[in-house]
């Protein structure tokens, strides 16, 4: 089935994403299904979903690295069906594993991704050891190839490459795993400063302790279609749960209660 035309989208520079009836089927079965997401400038997006949620399908859609079945979409003003040049241009992403040249070392990466966005040579060099200084990655290891860093440090430099031309979008895919506590806080800091500064941050994570104290807004998705979305009081009453309950337990509520429930009847021998 070919996508619709875009038309009925409203276009408007108050949301920074749009989707409107969005479809991904993989044989015949919905991995996405109907999915309406409005998500405004400036805000910090947490997209939380158990694995095969979609989630992930969802952003490649948005990045135009996916064809829907069906639907629309529409990220920093422009059609990712029909433009998606414009939006690969005012978007930055960091995927669960980060792609990165492992030849280069971490300032040859940077200096590499800022060129392809047609940023010059001093403000590359800048903004690159801002960045840098600011992830708390040395110069000894900044001047080391890639292939020798381990995951913490490969998510500096791939979060570093995302935000060098200070995109007006951030897609982050579970930004946070497999890295230490202070790796992690460190990332926190740097999106924290940008949400300030204006950009918006669309970000899928497992760890829902790290979304409930770092997004402003968030949906929940099951099975390729929201169950719940808004600021976190809003999503608790749409969950039915009292004001103050963790976003964990919202989230078991809202995706499988039954498994959650059984675990301790199940399980009763390891007691």
């Amino acid at each position: 089935m070919e996508p619709r035309p875009t038309e009925g989208l409203p276009q408007t520079q108050a949301f920074a994403i749009q989707t409107r009836s969005l479809v991904k089927e993989y044989a015949g079965r919905p991995v996405v299904n109907q999915l309406n997401l409005d998500v405004g400038e400036g805000e910090f997006f947490g997209f939380l979903g158990p694995n095969g949620a979609g989630k992930t399908t969802t952003m490649r859609i948005l990045c135009g690295l996916l064809r829907p079945t069906d639907g629309q979409a529409w990220v920093a003003g422009h059609d990712v069906l029909h433009d998606p040049l414009s939006v690969k241009a005012r978007i930055g992403v960091l995927p669960e594993e980060p792609i990165l040249y492992e030849r280069l070392t971490g300032r040859e990466m940077l200096w590499y991704a800022g060129r392809l966005y047609g940023l010059d040579g001093k403000t590359v060099e800048q903004r690159s050891n801002d960045l840098l200084r600011l992830m708390a990655l040395e110069a000894r290891d900044a001047d080391r190839p890639i292939l020798d860093y381990s995951m913490g440090m490969r998510k500096k430099v791939g979060l570093a490459c995302a935000l060098l031309h200070r995109p007006r979008v951030l897609f982050l895919d579970e930004p946070f795993a497999g890295i230490d506590a202070v790796t992690s806080r460190a990332i926190y800091a740097l999106l924290q400063t940008a949400v300030k500064g204006g950009m918006t941050v669309f970000f899928t994570s497992h760890v829902l302790e790290v979304a409930e104290v770092l997004c402003t807004k968030v949906a929940i998705i099951h099975q390729g279609s929201v169950r719940a979305c808004g600021g976190l009081d809003e999503v608790r009453a749409q969950a039915g749960a009292a004001p103050g309950t963790p976003l964990g337990e919202v989230f078991v509520d809202l995706v499988d209660p039954r498994t959650a429930s059984e675990a301790s009847d199940l399980l009763d021998w390891l007691a």
